[in-house]
């Protein structure tokens, strides 16, 4: 069974730094590319923050998150990760991490609240 546990969310005040940890079981990362969402408060649709491909480790970010936020992986570990800095009250959401093919298969998330 395919398993992805996101954690490493909290309240935390605006300009500190998180880093989100997307621990996968039943499947290697190493085969995929890795995707991160965000839920927004009131939204239904997840947005998409960032991915990282298969093989290249080449990576990819939202336009609202580029330059603050970073994706990396640790195959070793079957885990993918994302660096948050400056983070800003616009970045308060529910994340999660997927495999970047269908079906998307979602863990719980993890909520990161962000204060002014």
């Amino acid at each position: 069974q395919v398993q992805l546990v996101e954690s490493g969310g909290g309240v935390v005040q605006a300009g500190v730094s998180l880093r989100l940890t997307c621990e996968a079981s039943g499947r290697s990362v190493s085969d995929y590319s890795m995707d991160w969402f965000r839920r927004k408060p009131g939204n239904q649709a997840r947005e998409w923050v960032a991915q990282i491909m298969k093989s290249s480790n080449v990576t990819h970010y939202a336009g609202s998150v580029k330059g603050r936020f970073t994706i990396s992986r640790d195959d070793a570990k079957n885990t993918v990760y994302l660096q948050m800095n400056n983070l800003q009250p616009d970045d308060t959401a529910v994340y999660y991490c997927c495999f970047a093919v269908p079906p998307n298969i979602w863990g719980q998330g993890t909520q990161v609240t962000v204060s002014s």
